[in-house]
């Protein structure tokens, strides 16, 4: 199965809209790992301020808000 990572932060209003619309997107089709980027110095330097960030691996899927045509587009290609 798919994992996608979704960088986060706690009580970020962003973030937990991009959690919310993410799900029914990949049920079935991906894992969705958490990460609270607060917990580690180099993630906090990297993602800082532009939580929360969607990414497969080193490809950023999403920033800010769930760009849903692009997240679509990666399921669908990497299932075939």
């Amino acid at each position: 199965m798919i994992t996608l990572t979704l960088y986060s932060r706690p009580d970020c209003h962003l973030c937990e809209i991009m959690s919310r619309d993410l799900e029914p997107l990949v049920q079935g089709r991906a894992q969705v790992t958490i990460v609270d980027i607060s917990e580690n110095d180099e993630l906090e330097r990297r993602y800082g301020q532009r939580i929360p960030v969607l990414a497969a691996g080193a490809d950023e899927l999403s920033c800010y808000r769930l760009d849903v045509a692009r997240v679509e587009r990666f399921l669908t290609n990497a299932a075939m």
